[in-house]
C-alpha cells in the first residue's frame, strides 16, 4: 500500500472515531459543568443536582455515543439498532462503556444495513413498516442480548487493561513522553481523532472517579502552539511574522489549533519546540495533579478554564505557561539560526494536503483570491432544473463546512436567492441535497455517497470563486 492510501485509511478511521464523539460535545460538557458545580467538592454543591452525573455518564454519554456511531453507518435506523446495542454494553458491564458504544453503535448500523440490502427490495407492497420496524427489533434485540453476555464483559476487561496501563504511565512519571506521538500527530492529521476518538473515552473514565482526568490536557493545551507563534512574532520574517499575531489570537482564544500546523511545517525542526513544551505542560499538569472533569472543546484557553474542577485552576494556568515559555525558548534559537526563505503558504497547502480538507488557515495567512484553474467541478453537465437544498460537506460537519456554508449564505442573503444552505459530515450527505459542496480532496468520497447530486469542488471553503459562479448561474 502506498504512503498515501495508508495516511487515507489512517485519516479515514481517525475521522470515524472523532466523528462519533464531537457531534456530541455538547453533552459532554453539559455533564462536565454539572459535575464540576453541583457534586460534593463542587463550587455549589447540590445533592438533587448532583444525581445527574451517574445517569448522564452511564446511560446519556454512551447511548449517544452508539446512535451516532450507527446513525453514520445507516441514517436513522442504523442510530436506533447502534443505540440499542449499546445499552446491552451499559448492562453487561459496571464502568461507562465509551469504548464499547464505539463499537456496538457502528456494529448495528452496518449490520442492519447489510439485511436491508438483502430483504428490503423483496418486502411486499404494504408490509414496509411490518418489515422497518421487527427487523431493527429484531436485531437490536439480539445484539442487546450478546452484549449483556459476551462483548460487554471482555470490552470492560480492555478498558480496565487500558486504563491500568495508562495508571501505570502516570504513577512511574512517564506522561510527559507521550508529547513525542500526540504533537507530531496532532499537526499532521489526527489531532481530533487522539483527542475524541482515543483521550476523551478514557479521560471520561477517571473524570468519573477521580472528579478531573489530566488527559483532557494532552492534546488540548493551547501552550505549545502558543510559544511557536510567539517566536514567530519576535524571530520570524515577512509574511509568517506579520501574520503570527492574528493566528495567536485564532489558537489562543478561539481554539483552533491547526492554525499554528503550518508554522512548525515550514520548519520541521520546529517538531523539538512543540514536544518540548508539551511535555513540559504535562510533567508540570502532574506535578500541580491537575486535569479537567470533561474535554475542553475547542482547545481555548476559555474552554480548558471551564472546565476545570475547583482547585485545579492554578495548575492548570501554570501548566499552560511552562508549556508556552518552553516552546518559546526552544523555537527561538531555531527561527534565528535559520536563514532560509519562509513560505507560510507552501506550509500550508502541505499541511492541508496531509489533513485531507482545506482549514480556516489559509484565509487568516494570506487574502489573496485563489486561481480559478486550482480547482474543478465534478458534475453532471449543468445544475439542476430546480435548486431546493445545498449541503456544505466536510469530515465531521462542524469546522470548514460550517464557515463555508454560513459565508454562502450571507452571499445569497444579499443577492436574494431563498435557498436551503446547511453544513453536513460527509458521511451524513442528505439523500435529497440537489448541490453538494466539499474540498476537491473530499468530493470523490461525496460523490460515492450521492452520486445524483451536482458536486463542485473548491479549495478553499472560505475564500473560494465558485460561489459566485454559483450565485450568477443561480440568477440565470
Amino acid at each position: 500500500m502506498s504512503e498515501k492510501g495508508f495516511r487515507s485509511k489512517v485519516q479515514r478511521f481517525g475521522s470515524y472515531l472523532s466523528g462519533m464523539i464531537m457531534p456530541n460535545i455538547g453533552a459532554f460538557i453539559a455533564w462536565g459543568l454539572i459535575t464540576a458545580l453541583f457534586i460534593e467538592d463542587g463550587y455549589i454543591p447540590n445533592e438533587g443536582l448532583a444525581e445527574l452525573v451517574g445517569p448522564m455518564i452511564n446511560y446519556l454519554l454512551p447511548l449517544l455515543i452508539g446512535f451516532t456511531g450507527g446513525r453514520m453507518v445507516h441514517g436513522f435506523r442504523g442510530g436506533v439498532v447502534g443505540a440499542t446495542a449499546t445499552m446491552g454494553m451499559i448492562v453487561g458491564a459496571d464502568i461507562p462503556m465509551f469504548l464499547g458504544a464505539m463499537i456496538m453503535g457502528p456494529l448495528g448500523g452496518y449490520l442492519i444495513k447489510k439485511i436491508d440490502e438483502l430483504f428490503l427490495d423483496k418486502i411486499r407492497s404494504g408490509f414496509e413498516m411490518l418489515y422497518n420496524n421487527f427487523s431493527a427489533g429484531i436485531l437490536g434485540a439480539i445484539l442487546a442480548g450478546i452484549a449483556v453476555k459476551l462483548v460487554g464483559p471482555i470490552v470492560q476487561t480492555a478498558s480496565n487493561a487500558l486504563a491500568n496501563g495508562v495508571e501505570a504511565i502516570i504513577n512511574a512519571g512517564l506522561l510527559p513522553l507521550t508529547s513525542l506521538i500526540i504533537e507530531p500527530a496532532k499537526i499532521l492529521f489526527l489531532n481530533n481523532a487522539i483527542n475524541h476518538g482515543i483521550l476523551g473515552p478514557i479521560g471520561v473514565d477517571q473524570a468519573a472517579s477521580a472528579g478531573k482526568s489530566i488527559l483532557f490536557l494532552l492534546e488540548a493545551n493551547p501552550g505549545p502552539g502558543l510559544g511557536i507563534l510567539l517566536a514567530f512574532m519576535v524571530f520570524g520574517k515577512g509574511m509568517s511574522r506579520s501574520s503570527a499575531p492574528g493566528a495567536a489570537i485564532i489558537h489562543f482564544l478561539g481554539g483552533i489549533h491547526e492554525i499554528y500546523f503550518p508554522y512548525v511545517l515550514m520548519k520541521p525542526t520546529l517538531l523539538l519546540a512543540v514536544i518540548g513544551g508539551g511535555a513540559s505542560g504535562v510533567l508540570t499538569l502532574s506535578l500541580f495533579d491537575a486535569g479537567l472533569v470533561a474535554a475542553a472543546s475547542p482547545g481555548s484557553i476559555i474552554a480548558v478554564l471551564a472546565m476545570s474542577p475547583a482547585g485545579s485552576h492554578l495548575g492548570v494556568i501554570v501548566g499552560v505557561i511552562v508549556a508556552t515559555i518552553v516552546s518559546f525558548i526552544i523555537a527561538a534559537p531555531i527561527l534565528k539560526a535559520d536563514k532560509s526563505e519562509e513560505d507560510i503558504q507552501a506550509a500550508t497547502e502541505k499541511m492541508e494536503t496531509m489533513k485531507g480538507k482545506k482549514s480556516s488557515v489559509s484565509n487568516v495567512i494570506s487574502n489573496e483570491t485563489e486561481q480559478t484553474t486550482n480547482e474543478a467541478v465534478h458534475t453532471k453537465e449543468g445544475l439542476p432544473e430546480q435548486v431546493n437544498k445545498i449541503i456544505f460537506a466536510c469530515d465531521a460537519g462542524m469546522g470548514s463546512s460550517a464557515m463555508g456554508a454560513s459565508l454562502l449564505k450571507n452571499k445569497f442573503k444579499k443577492e436574494e436567492i431563498d435557498i436551503f444552505v446547511k453544513n453536513s459530515a460527509i458521511n451524513e450527505i442528505p439523500a435529497d441535497a440537489d448541490i453538494v459542496i466539499t474540498h476537491k480532496d473530499l468530493t470523490g468520497r461525496a460523490k460515492e455517497k450521492i452520486p445524483t447530486a451536482y458536486h463542485i469542488s473548491v479549495e478553499n471553503f472560505l475564500n473560494s470563486p465558485k460561489y459566485d459562479e454559483l450565485i450568477e448561474q443561480l440568477k440565470k
